[in-house]
């Protein structure tokens, strides 16, 4: 083979390493207007990034999500972030091709919906505003550690990001049970993440939006990318639907500080580049033999 020959030489198509997987990635190639796409915000559209306000999604997102959208029943990105901040920092309103796109805000409790731009929420619980008068003496308590930061989610939840601090990890742990009290004191959950401890209304999921959806869209496939534990019910969600009969594809955004996504998943890329590489591949091959 000569040199030219080599170097155009088409990648090797995705291969899920799971017969569920495999048998979900050729439904979905084989009837992509069937097909519901669900993909998380941060780590698997977006890298992540020490400020979670500096997040955007990769530059490729778009290009990508044009090229599949319309060949597919719906796109819905399911995130924890207020539904306004993902579609901002994805850069996803007024975007031709994208009209079918949803955005599942606050793990599914906000709605956005780029067709009409509409934006549906419910009220803020009232436990947020009372962790919130709570919350400085709680990390005060525990040695207000350096680099530990609050984040505001509209209103709705609050983060506690621990990535910052001199040992993220420690601070993380060291955190856990004290948020939990004050979470449970006034109603709430604690959502773990990536170096991250969010204190949020109970009650949705990610995996109870992504059911939700599939049952409005009547999709009978599903693909499901996501990087972190909070993408753990989607996960059960899609697992759920394959024991009903609806072929699905787990996808799992690769990194070292998550690794029971992995351990579940049919098919495991680099990051967000690689859920991006996939997505664009989807739409090549879409309507051919899986």
């Amino acid at each position: 083979m000569g040199i030219h020959e080599t170097h155009s030489k088409e990648p090797a198509p995705v291969t899920p390493t799971t017969p569920a997987g495999r048998d979900g990635l050729a439904a979905i190639l084989a009837r992509p207007s069937r097909t519901l796409v669900g993909l998380d915000f941060d780590g698997t559209l977006a890298p992540i990034v020490e400020n979670p306000d500096d997040a955007r999604a990769h530059p490729d997102t778009l290009a990508a999500l044009t090229a599949l959208a319309p060949k597919v029943a719906a796109v819905a990105v399911v995130t924890g972030r207020p539904a306004e901040v993902a579609v901002r920092n994805g850069g996803f309103a007024g975007v031709p091709g994208l009209e079918h796109l949803t955005v599942l805000g606050h793990y599914g409790a906000e709605r956005w919906d780029a067709r009409t731009g509409a934006l549906t929420a419910p009220p803020p619980h009232p436990g947020v505003a009372a962790v919130r008068a709570e919350l400085p003496g709680i990390l005060a308590a525990a040695g207000d550690r350096p680099g530990v930061r609050v984040e505001e989610k509209g209103g709705r939840a609050l983060a506690v990001h621990t990535r910052r601090a001199d040992d993220p990890q420690a601070a993380f742990e060291e955190l856990r049970a004290p948020l939990g009290d004050l979470a449970a004191r006034h109603g709430l959950i604690v959502e773990p993440g990536r170096m991250v401890l969010e204190l949020r209304p109970p009650g949705m999921d990610k995996g109870v939006a992504l059911l939700d959806h599939v049952r409005e869209t009547g999709a009978g496939s599903v693909l499901y990318a996501g990087d972190d534990l909070g993408d753990l019910p989607a996960f059960a969600a899609v697992e759920k639907l394959r024991a009903d009969g609806v072929p699905g594809l787990l996808v799992c955004s690769g990194s070292t500080e998550v690794t029971e996504l992995a351990e579940r998943a049919d098919l495991v890329v680099d990051g967000p580049a690689g859920v991006v590489a996939l997505l664009r591949e989807l739409a090549a091959r879409s309507g051919q033999p899986g």
